[in-house]
This record gives structure tokens, C-alpha cells and sequence, in this order.
């Protein structure tokens, strides 16, 4: 088996991000957890995964802080998961994905899940990247500052 690139130490937000929670069953399972999965069974059949990669996925959010474990609510011996503030936090990516993929991934008039206001019912605006100043900005408005690399001595 090939050992896993890591980028723990990497300057680049993108890549500690990849690392975090890069691949897509661990996308699958933040996606559900803001759907209201909280236990094993229910990531294991919404999502159909093998037991044994979701137990690894799961035990990889809870050490990135994303997910916490606890012991069910209902005070059972099984245990639940939980977002943490860490894991609420990728609300906007989640959503940034689904957006994307509701106007890339699907062709007219094909049906898929939405997402929708609780209070209104009704579909959420289009995320959009703005500046400090408020001005809507895509990749030609932007640059990434590069964090100069020291050579180790």
C-alpha cells in the first residue's frame, strides 16, 4: 500500500485543508453529520461504505477535531458524533460544493436534493467571494501571497 502524502506542515490553507479532510467519504460524513446523522448506523447506511473505512474516516474527524464522539443521548452504550465549532465551520464548503455541483454536475431538469432556508423554505442565494470592501471577486481579482520558504540548515 502507498503511504499517504501528508501536509501537516504545508504554508498552503488549501493543503492542511486537503489533509484535514480531503477525501470524499469524509465529505460524505461531515455532509451527513449537518444532516443530522449522529451514529455509526446511520453514516454506514446512508453513505453504504465498508464498516471498517467508516470506523477509520470517523476516528480521523474526531483527531482533526471536526467530529467529536460521545456516548449516545439516549444514554445506550453507543456513541454518537458530533460536530464540533471546527466542524460547523465547514458549513460553507459543504454548501459551496452542493451549489457547484447543482449547476455542474446535473443536467436541466434533472432532479436533486436542495437546500433550503428552515425558516423560509426556500432556497439559500448563490455563495459569492467578496472583497474586505464588499466587491464580488473571482479568480482573476486574486492572488496568493506566497509564505517564503527558509532553507533548513
Amino acid at each position: 500500500m502507498v503511504a499517504r502524502t501528508r501536509f501537516d506542515a504545508d504554508p498552503c490553507p488549501v493543503a492542511r485543508s486537503v489533509n484535514a479532510i480531503g477525501d470524499w467519504w469524509s465529505l460524505l460524513i461531515v455532509r451527513d453529520a449537518f444532516d443530522g446523522s449522529r451514529r455509526f448506523g446511520e453514516f454506514h447506511r446512508s453513505l453504504g461504505i465498508a464498516k471498517n473505512i467508516l470506523t477509520a474516516r470517523l476516528r480521523a474527524l474526531e483527531e482533526a477535531g471536526v467530529l467529536r464522539g460521545a456516548p449516545a443521548a439516549d444514554g445506550g452504550s453507543r456513541r454518537e458524533y458530533l460536530l464540533t465549532d471546527k466542524g460547523r465551520a465547514l458549513f460553507p464548503v459543504i454548501v459551496a460544493l452542493r451549489q457547484w455541483g447543482e449547476e455542474q454536475c446535473f443536467t436541466t431538469g434533472e432532479e436533486h436534493s436542495r437546500l433550503l432556508d428552515r425558516r423560509t423554505g426556500r432556497p439559500l442565494r448563490s455563495l459569492q467571494i467578496q472583497s474586505a470592501d464588499g466587491r464580488q471577486v473571482g479568480p482573476d481579482d486574486t492572488v496568493v501571497e506566497k509564505v517564503r520558504q527558509t532553507e533548513s540548515a
